[in-house]
Protein backbone atom coordinates (compact mmCIF):
# COMPACT_ATOMS: atom_id res chain seq x y z
CA UNK A 1 0.00 0.00 0.00
CA UNK A 2 1.18 3.27 -0.81
CA UNK A 3 1.80 6.01 2.38
CA UNK A 4 0.00 8.88 1.76
CA UNK A 5 2.27 11.88 1.22
CA UNK A 6 2.07 14.38 3.53
CA UNK A 7 2.72 18.20 3.10
CA UNK A 8 3.91 19.01 6.91
CA UNK A 9 4.61 22.36 7.92
CA UNK A 10 7.08 23.13 10.70
CA UNK A 11 7.98 25.63 12.66
CA UNK A 12 11.34 27.64 12.30
CA UNK A 13 13.53 30.69 13.27
CA UNK A 14 12.55 34.04 11.17
CA UNK A 15 16.29 34.77 10.46
CA UNK A 16 15.21 37.86 8.89
CA UNK A 17 13.87 39.56 12.13
CA UNK A 18 15.57 38.86 15.34
CA UNK A 19 12.58 41.73 16.77
CA UNK A 20 9.68 39.49 15.61
CA UNK A 21 10.55 35.46 15.98
CA UNK A 22 7.29 34.09 15.01
CA UNK A 23 6.58 36.67 12.02
CA UNK A 24 7.14 33.79 9.59
CA UNK A 25 4.97 31.57 11.42
CA UNK A 26 2.07 33.67 11.37
CA UNK A 27 2.59 34.79 7.70
CA UNK A 28 2.32 30.44 7.12
CA UNK A 29 -0.74 30.89 9.65
CA UNK A 30 -2.24 33.42 7.42
CA UNK A 31 -1.69 31.66 4.09
CA UNK A 32 -3.03 28.54 5.76
CA UNK A 33 -6.06 30.07 7.14
CA UNK A 34 -6.60 31.69 3.87
CA UNK A 35 -6.34 28.33 2.11
CA UNK A 36 -9.06 26.67 4.25
CA UNK A 37 -11.48 29.49 4.55
CA UNK A 38 -13.40 28.10 2.04
CA UNK A 39 -13.82 24.73 4.46
CA UNK A 40 -17.76 25.48 5.69
CA UNK A 41 -16.42 24.26 9.21
CA UNK A 42 -14.24 26.95 9.73
CA UNK A 43 -17.44 29.97 8.61
CA UNK A 44 -17.71 32.70 11.39
CA UNK A 45 -14.37 31.58 13.42
CA UNK A 46 -12.08 34.18 14.48
CA UNK A 47 -9.06 34.07 11.87
CA UNK A 48 -6.52 35.06 13.98
CA UNK A 49 -7.63 31.98 16.37
CA UNK A 50 -7.51 29.92 13.39
CA UNK A 51 -4.37 30.86 12.40
CA UNK A 52 -2.72 29.58 15.79
CA UNK A 53 -4.83 26.24 15.22
CA UNK A 54 -4.16 25.31 11.50
CA UNK A 55 0.00 26.33 11.25
CA UNK A 56 0.92 22.66 12.13
CA UNK A 57 -1.69 20.73 10.58
CA UNK A 58 -0.61 18.32 7.80
CA UNK A 59 -2.33 17.84 4.24
CA UNK A 60 -1.91 14.23 3.13
CA UNK A 61 -2.40 13.50 -0.16
CA UNK A 62 -3.78 10.48 -1.11
CA UNK A 63 -3.81 8.64 -4.13
CA UNK A 64 -7.00 7.09 -5.93
CA UNK A 65 -7.67 3.84 -4.27
CA UNK A 66 -5.87 4.54 -1.07
CA UNK A 67 -7.64 3.73 2.11
CA UNK A 68 -8.00 6.62 4.46
CA UNK A 69 -9.71 4.83 7.57
CA UNK A 70 -10.39 1.13 7.96
CA UNK A 71 -12.68 -0.75 9.78
CA UNK A 72 -12.19 -1.87 13.07
CA UNK A 73 -9.04 0.07 13.71
CA UNK A 74 -8.82 2.94 16.30
CA UNK A 75 -8.24 6.28 15.20
CA UNK A 76 -7.11 9.82 17.04
CA UNK A 77 -7.39 12.14 14.12
CA UNK A 78 -10.54 13.99 12.20
CA UNK A 79 -10.13 14.84 8.53
CA UNK A 80 -11.57 17.03 6.54
CA UNK A 81 -11.64 16.97 2.68
CA UNK A 82 -10.69 19.38 0.62
CA UNK A 83 -10.68 18.09 -2.83
CA UNK A 84 -11.25 14.60 -4.60
CA UNK A 85 -13.61 12.58 -3.16
CA UNK A 86 -13.77 9.88 -0.72
CA UNK A 87 -16.44 7.08 0.22
CA UNK A 88 -17.69 5.59 2.95
CA UNK A 89 -18.58 1.89 3.18
CA UNK A 90 -19.64 -0.55 5.81
CA UNK A 91 -17.09 -3.49 5.66
CA UNK A 92 -14.44 -3.29 3.26
CA UNK A 93 -16.37 -5.70 1.29
CA UNK A 94 -19.63 -3.99 0.90
CA UNK A 95 -21.54 -3.11 -2.16
CA UNK A 96 -20.48 0.02 -3.32
CA UNK A 97 -24.33 1.09 -4.17
CA UNK A 98 -24.11 1.20 -0.54
CA UNK A 99 -21.25 3.74 -0.78
CA UNK A 100 -21.77 7.61 0.97
CA UNK A 101 -20.11 10.32 -0.99
CA UNK A 102 -17.84 12.62 1.50
CA UNK A 103 -18.12 16.08 -0.49
CA UNK A 104 -15.19 18.64 0.09
CA UNK A 105 -15.40 20.62 3.23
CA UNK A 106 -16.77 17.47 5.34
CA UNK A 107 -15.48 15.86 8.54
CA UNK A 108 -14.53 12.35 8.59
CA UNK A 109 -13.51 10.44 11.77
CA UNK A 110 -15.05 13.02 14.13
CA UNK A 111 -16.99 9.99 15.63
CA UNK A 112 -14.19 7.72 16.91
CA UNK A 113 -11.89 10.42 17.39
CA UNK A 114 -14.95 11.18 20.20
CA UNK A 115 -15.37 7.61 22.06
CA UNK A 116 -11.74 5.92 21.00
CA UNK A 117 -13.94 2.74 19.40
CA UNK A 118 -12.71 0.97 16.62
CA UNK A 119 -13.65 2.54 13.10
CA UNK A 120 -17.34 1.38 11.84
CA UNK A 121 -16.13 2.46 8.13
CA UNK A 122 -13.99 2.40 5.80
CA UNK A 123 -13.26 5.35 4.48
CA UNK A 124 -11.15 5.03 0.69
CA UNK A 125 -10.13 7.95 -1.67
CA UNK A 126 -12.18 7.22 -4.87
CA UNK A 127 -9.50 9.88 -6.81
CA UNK A 128 -6.88 11.67 -5.99
CA UNK A 129 -7.62 13.53 -2.69
CA UNK A 130 -6.46 16.17 -0.52
CA UNK A 131 -7.40 16.00 3.61
CA UNK A 132 -6.51 18.05 6.45
CA UNK A 133 -5.18 15.93 9.49
CA UNK A 134 -6.07 17.40 12.49
CA UNK A 135 -5.34 15.48 15.74
CA UNK A 136 -8.31 14.35 18.40
CA UNK A 137 -6.88 16.81 20.88
CA UNK A 138 -6.60 19.77 18.67
CA UNK A 139 -9.97 19.45 17.53
CA UNK A 140 -11.81 18.96 20.98
CA UNK A 141 -9.90 20.84 22.80
CA UNK A 142 -9.11 23.89 20.56
CA UNK A 143 -11.05 23.69 17.29
CA UNK A 144 -14.49 23.49 19.00
CA UNK A 145 -13.75 26.34 21.38
CA UNK A 146 -13.78 28.87 18.58
CA UNK A 147 -16.57 30.88 17.44
CA UNK A 148 -19.43 28.94 15.08
CA UNK A 149 -17.01 26.09 14.27
CA UNK A 150 -19.52 23.48 16.66
CA UNK A 151 -22.63 24.58 15.16
CA UNK A 152 -21.30 24.47 11.49
CA UNK A 153 -20.03 20.68 12.16
CA UNK A 154 -23.38 19.92 13.79
CA UNK A 155 -24.54 21.05 10.92
CA UNK A 156 -22.50 19.01 8.44
CA UNK A 157 -23.06 16.13 10.17
CA UNK A 158 -27.01 16.58 9.70
CA UNK A 159 -26.77 17.01 6.25
CA UNK A 160 -24.49 13.95 5.93
CA UNK A 161 -27.22 12.26 8.72
CA UNK A 162 -29.80 13.36 5.82
CA UNK A 163 -28.10 11.99 3.03
CA UNK A 164 -27.66 8.51 4.36
CA UNK A 165 -30.82 8.15 5.61
CA UNK A 166 -32.06 9.09 2.43
CA UNK A 167 -29.96 6.67 1.03
CA UNK A 168 -30.94 4.00 3.49
CA UNK A 169 -34.50 4.47 2.51
CA UNK A 170 -33.94 4.00 -1.38
CA UNK A 171 -32.20 0.78 -0.66
CA UNK A 172 -34.57 -0.55 1.93
CA UNK A 173 -36.97 -0.05 -1.47
CA UNK A 174 -34.88 -1.60 -3.60
CA UNK A 175 -34.95 -4.29 -1.52
CA UNK A 176 -38.50 -4.41 -0.40
CA UNK A 177 -39.08 -4.68 -4.28
CA UNK A 178 -35.72 -7.54 -4.80
CA UNK A 179 -38.04 -9.41 -2.20
CA UNK A 180 -41.42 -8.88 -4.14
CA UNK A 181 -39.82 -9.50 -7.34
CA UNK A 182 -38.57 -12.66 -5.87
CA UNK A 183 -42.15 -14.26 -4.84
CA UNK A 184 -43.07 -13.00 -8.53
CA UNK A 185 -40.86 -14.93 -9.81
CA UNK A 186 -41.12 -17.97 -7.70
CA UNK A 187 -45.10 -17.37 -8.44
CA UNK A 188 -44.18 -17.41 -12.04
CA UNK A 189 -41.79 -20.24 -11.86
CA UNK A 190 -45.04 -22.73 -10.69
CA UNK A 191 -47.10 -21.47 -13.60
CA UNK A 192 -44.51 -22.11 -15.75
CA UNK A 193 -44.22 -25.63 -14.36
CA UNK A 194 -47.84 -26.00 -14.05
CA UNK A 195 -47.94 -25.48 -18.19
CA UNK A 196 -45.68 -28.80 -18.58
CA UNK A 197 -46.53 -32.25 -18.37
CA UNK A 198 -44.03 -32.82 -15.10
CA UNK A 199 -46.00 -35.50 -13.39
CA UNK A 200 -44.33 -38.82 -12.94
CA UNK A 201 -45.14 -41.09 -15.37
CA UNK A 202 -47.24 -39.51 -17.79
CA UNK A 203 -49.93 -41.48 -19.14
CA UNK A 204 -50.31 -44.37 -15.93
CA UNK A 205 -53.72 -45.38 -17.56
CA UNK A 206 -52.10 -47.16 -20.67
CA UNK A 207 -50.03 -50.22 -21.27
CA UNK A 208 -48.85 -48.71 -24.87
CA UNK A 209 -46.80 -46.04 -23.85
CA UNK A 210 -44.32 -44.90 -21.60
CA UNK A 211 -43.55 -40.88 -20.98
CA UNK A 212 -41.50 -38.77 -18.27
CA UNK A 213 -39.86 -35.75 -18.78
CA UNK A 214 -37.55 -33.56 -16.63
CA UNK A 215 -36.75 -29.83 -16.33
CA UNK A 216 -34.63 -28.30 -13.87
CA UNK A 217 -33.90 -24.16 -15.11
CA UNK A 218 -30.89 -22.23 -15.20
CA UNK A 219 -32.97 -19.63 -12.92
CA UNK A 220 -36.31 -19.28 -11.56
CA UNK A 221 -37.35 -19.66 -14.63
CA UNK A 222 -36.56 -21.05 -17.56
CA UNK A 223 -36.74 -20.77 -21.73
CA UNK A 224 -36.79 -24.66 -22.57
CA UNK A 225 -39.86 -26.35 -22.87
CA UNK A 226 -41.49 -30.06 -23.66
CA UNK A 227 -44.65 -31.41 -24.08
CA UNK A 228 -46.84 -34.70 -24.50
CA UNK A 229 -50.30 -34.97 -24.98
CA UNK A 230 -52.92 -36.93 -27.26
CA UNK A 231 -54.20 -35.99 -30.26
CA UNK A 232 -56.54 -38.78 -30.99
CA UNK A 233 -56.89 -42.21 -29.38
CA UNK A 234 -53.83 -43.44 -30.66
CA UNK A 235 -51.66 -40.37 -31.76
CA UNK A 236 -49.18 -38.92 -29.34
CA UNK A 237 -48.09 -35.57 -30.09
CA UNK A 238 -44.26 -34.89 -28.79
CA UNK A 239 -42.31 -31.48 -28.56
CA UNK A 240 -38.95 -30.45 -26.93
CA UNK A 241 -37.45 -26.86 -27.52
CA UNK A 242 -34.80 -24.58 -26.01
CA UNK A 243 -35.37 -20.73 -26.47
CA UNK A 244 -32.59 -18.61 -26.96
CA UNK A 245 -31.44 -16.67 -23.86
CA UNK A 246 -32.43 -17.35 -20.34
CA UNK A 247 -35.08 -15.46 -17.69
CA UNK A 248 -37.91 -14.00 -17.74
CA UNK A 249 -38.15 -12.67 -21.70
CA UNK A 250 -37.31 -16.12 -22.52
CA UNK A 251 -39.76 -17.90 -20.21
CA UNK A 252 -42.27 -15.28 -21.65
CA UNK A 253 -41.75 -16.86 -24.88
CA UNK A 254 -41.52 -20.12 -23.66
CA UNK A 255 -45.34 -19.50 -22.42
CA UNK A 256 -46.26 -18.33 -26.00
CA UNK A 257 -44.52 -21.07 -28.11
CA UNK A 258 -45.85 -23.64 -25.68
CA UNK A 259 -49.78 -22.24 -26.35
CA UNK A 260 -49.30 -21.88 -30.36
CA UNK A 261 -48.05 -25.72 -30.48
CA UNK A 262 -50.61 -26.36 -28.64
CA UNK A 263 -53.09 -25.21 -30.66
CA UNK A 264 -51.48 -26.05 -33.83
CA UNK A 265 -51.36 -29.71 -33.30
CA UNK A 266 -54.56 -30.14 -32.81
CA UNK A 267 -54.92 -28.83 -36.67
CA UNK A 268 -53.03 -30.83 -38.74
CA UNK A 269 -50.77 -34.28 -38.00
CA UNK A 270 -47.79 -32.44 -40.76
CA UNK A 271 -44.81 -31.83 -38.23
CA UNK A 272 -43.02 -29.61 -40.99
CA UNK A 273 -46.14 -27.59 -41.15
CA UNK A 274 -46.66 -27.09 -37.82
CA UNK A 275 -43.20 -25.82 -37.59
CA UNK A 276 -43.62 -24.02 -40.83
CA UNK A 277 -46.87 -21.95 -39.37
CA UNK A 278 -45.35 -21.37 -35.88
CA UNK A 279 -42.26 -19.98 -37.05
CA UNK A 280 -44.04 -17.52 -39.22
CA UNK A 281 -46.02 -16.26 -35.92
CA UNK A 282 -43.24 -16.01 -33.89
CA UNK A 283 -41.61 -13.83 -36.29
CA UNK A 284 -44.69 -11.49 -35.29
CA UNK A 285 -44.07 -8.51 -33.14
CA UNK A 286 -40.79 -10.22 -32.06
CA UNK A 287 -38.85 -7.03 -31.38
CA UNK A 288 -36.98 -9.30 -28.78
CA UNK A 289 -35.40 -11.43 -31.69
CA UNK A 290 -35.78 -14.31 -29.31
CA UNK A 291 -35.94 -17.46 -31.47
CA UNK A 292 -36.10 -21.23 -30.31
CA UNK A 293 -34.71 -25.10 -31.52
CA UNK A 294 -37.62 -27.12 -31.74
CA UNK A 295 -38.15 -31.05 -32.14
CA UNK A 296 -41.71 -32.43 -32.83
CA UNK A 297 -43.39 -35.15 -34.01
CA UNK A 298 -46.41 -37.64 -33.75
CA UNK A 299 -46.23 -40.83 -32.86
CA UNK A 300 -48.96 -43.64 -33.60
CA UNK A 301 -48.70 -45.86 -30.16
CA UNK A 302 -50.06 -48.79 -31.69
CA UNK A 303 -47.80 -49.14 -34.86
CA UNK A 304 -44.84 -47.29 -33.38
CA UNK A 305 -44.79 -45.11 -36.51
CA UNK A 306 -43.05 -41.63 -35.79
CA UNK A 307 -42.99 -38.86 -38.31
CA UNK A 308 -41.06 -35.78 -36.86
CA UNK A 309 -39.87 -32.09 -38.23
CA UNK A 310 -36.85 -30.22 -36.48
CA UNK A 311 -36.02 -26.36 -36.15
CA UNK A 312 -32.37 -26.66 -35.47
CA UNK A 313 -32.69 -28.70 -32.54
CA UNK A 314 -30.51 -31.36 -31.00
CA UNK A 315 -31.19 -34.77 -32.29
CA UNK A 316 -32.73 -37.04 -30.16
CA UNK A 317 -31.28 -40.54 -29.69
CA UNK A 318 -33.12 -43.74 -30.09
CA UNK A 319 -32.39 -46.60 -27.53
CA UNK A 320 -32.76 -50.13 -29.12
CA UNK A 321 -31.64 -52.58 -25.79
CA UNK A 322 -27.60 -51.76 -25.68
CA UNK A 323 -28.14 -49.97 -28.80
CA UNK A 324 -28.02 -46.35 -28.74
CA UNK A 325 -27.97 -44.39 -31.88
CA UNK A 326 -28.79 -40.40 -33.03
CA UNK A 327 -32.03 -39.82 -34.76
CA UNK A 328 -31.52 -39.03 -38.66
CA UNK A 329 -32.73 -35.44 -38.90
CA UNK A 330 -34.15 -33.64 -41.71
CA UNK A 331 -33.04 -30.30 -42.19
CA UNK A 332 -34.73 -26.90 -40.89
CA UNK A 333 -33.38 -23.82 -39.40
CA UNK A 334 -34.53 -22.14 -36.00
CA UNK A 335 -37.84 -20.98 -35.36
CA UNK A 336 -38.53 -17.69 -34.95
CA UNK A 337 -35.32 -16.48 -36.66
CA UNK A 338 -36.89 -15.38 -39.99
CA UNK A 339 -40.16 -15.86 -41.68
CA UNK A 340 -41.11 -17.80 -44.88
CA UNK A 341 -38.52 -21.05 -44.15
CA UNK A 342 -40.02 -24.47 -45.09
CA UNK A 343 -39.34 -27.28 -43.09
CA UNK A 344 -38.96 -31.34 -43.90
CA UNK A 345 -40.05 -34.20 -42.02
CA UNK A 346 -39.05 -37.67 -41.73
CA UNK A 347 -39.96 -40.89 -40.42
CA UNK A 348 -39.27 -43.51 -37.99
CA UNK A 349 -40.44 -46.89 -36.77
CA UNK A 350 -40.10 -47.12 -32.50
CA UNK A 351 -40.34 -51.27 -32.22
CA UNK A 352 -41.28 -52.00 -29.12
CA UNK A 353 -39.13 -51.71 -26.31
CA UNK A 354 -37.36 -49.08 -27.74
CA UNK A 355 -36.97 -45.80 -26.04
CA UNK A 356 -37.21 -42.05 -27.69
CA UNK A 357 -34.64 -40.08 -25.66
CA UNK A 358 -34.98 -36.53 -26.13
CA UNK A 359 -33.17 -33.32 -24.59
CA UNK A 360 -31.69 -30.21 -25.21
CA UNK A 361 -28.26 -28.84 -25.18
CA UNK A 362 -27.59 -28.13 -21.46
CA UNK A 363 -27.42 -31.86 -20.94
CA UNK A 364 -24.92 -32.40 -23.54
CA UNK A 365 -23.22 -28.84 -23.33
CA UNK A 366 -22.40 -29.52 -19.40
CA UNK A 367 -19.33 -28.51 -18.30
CA UNK A 368 -16.80 -29.20 -16.08
CA UNK A 369 -14.25 -27.63 -13.86
CA UNK A 370 -11.75 -27.49 -17.23
CA UNK A 371 -14.59 -26.84 -19.73
CA UNK A 372 -15.17 -30.56 -21.19
CA UNK A 373 -18.53 -31.21 -22.07
CA UNK A 374 -20.61 -34.05 -20.85
CA UNK A 375 -21.39 -34.42 -24.97
CA UNK A 376 -23.85 -36.62 -26.72
CA UNK A 377 -21.21 -39.27 -26.48
CA UNK A 378 -21.30 -39.36 -22.75
CA UNK A 379 -24.85 -38.98 -22.86
CA UNK A 380 -25.34 -41.98 -25.65
CA UNK A 381 -22.57 -44.39 -23.18
CA UNK A 382 -24.73 -43.73 -20.28
CA UNK A 383 -28.16 -44.66 -22.14
CA UNK A 384 -25.94 -48.00 -22.97
CA UNK A 385 -25.49 -48.94 -19.48
CA UNK A 386 -29.13 -48.48 -18.83
CA UNK A 387 -31.63 -49.94 -21.18
CA UNK A 388 -34.26 -51.22 -18.66
CA UNK A 389 -34.16 -48.78 -16.76
CA UNK A 390 -37.60 -47.29 -15.60
CA UNK A 391 -38.29 -44.02 -17.13
CA UNK A 392 -38.26 -41.50 -14.28
CA UNK A 393 -34.98 -43.44 -13.08
CA UNK A 394 -33.21 -43.12 -16.24
CA UNK A 395 -33.75 -39.59 -16.41
CA UNK A 396 -32.35 -38.95 -12.58
CA UNK A 397 -29.65 -41.05 -13.05
CA UNK A 398 -28.71 -38.42 -16.07
CA UNK A 399 -29.42 -35.54 -13.94
CA UNK A 400 -27.54 -37.25 -11.22
CA UNK A 401 -24.37 -37.74 -13.95
CA UNK A 402 -24.39 -34.04 -15.07
CA UNK A 403 -24.29 -32.81 -11.75
CA UNK A 404 -21.24 -35.23 -10.77
CA UNK A 405 -19.57 -33.95 -13.75
CA UNK A 406 -20.28 -30.01 -13.47
CA UNK A 407 -19.79 -30.33 -9.46
CA UNK A 408 -22.58 -27.96 -9.38
CA UNK A 409 -26.49 -29.03 -8.22
CA UNK A 410 -27.34 -25.24 -10.65
CA UNK A 411 -26.64 -25.99 -13.86
CA UNK A 412 -25.37 -23.14 -15.83
CA UNK A 413 -27.99 -23.99 -18.61
CA UNK A 414 -31.54 -25.17 -18.48
CA UNK A 415 -31.58 -28.47 -18.42
CA UNK A 416 -34.44 -30.59 -19.71
CA UNK A 417 -35.24 -34.08 -20.64
CA UNK A 418 -37.90 -36.26 -22.20
CA UNK A 419 -37.97 -39.92 -22.82
CA UNK A 420 -40.84 -42.13 -24.07
CA UNK A 421 -40.94 -46.16 -24.89
CA UNK A 422 -43.09 -48.48 -26.85
CA UNK A 423 -43.17 -51.07 -23.78
CA UNK A 424 -43.25 -54.79 -24.65
CA UNK A 425 -46.65 -56.79 -25.07
CA UNK A 426 -46.96 -58.35 -21.55
CA UNK A 427 -46.27 -62.13 -21.34
CA UNK A 428 -49.90 -64.48 -21.16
Amino acid sequence: MKLPVSAHFHRGNDRRSVSSPNSEERRRGERRSSEFRWVSLFRDADQRDLEEILVDCEVLLLPAGTPLLRTGETNRNVYVLLSGRLIAQLGEDANPDTAIDISPGECIGELSAIDGKPISALVSAVSDVRVLRLDREVFWSRLMLLHGVAENLMMTLTERMRRTNAKALALQRERLELIHLKKELEVARQLQASMLPLQRPLFPWRSDIEACGFMEPASKVGGDLFDVFFVDGRTLFVCIGDVSGHGIAAALFMVRVIGLLRMLAMDTLQPEKILETLNDRLCIGNDTNLFVTLFCGFLDVHSGRFIYANGGHCAPMVCSGRNVALLPLPKGMLVGAASGRNYASMEHILATGDTLFCYTDGVTEAEDQVGTQFSEEGCLELLRRSPASELPTLLDSVYEKLVSHTGSKLPADDCTMLALRRPAPAAH
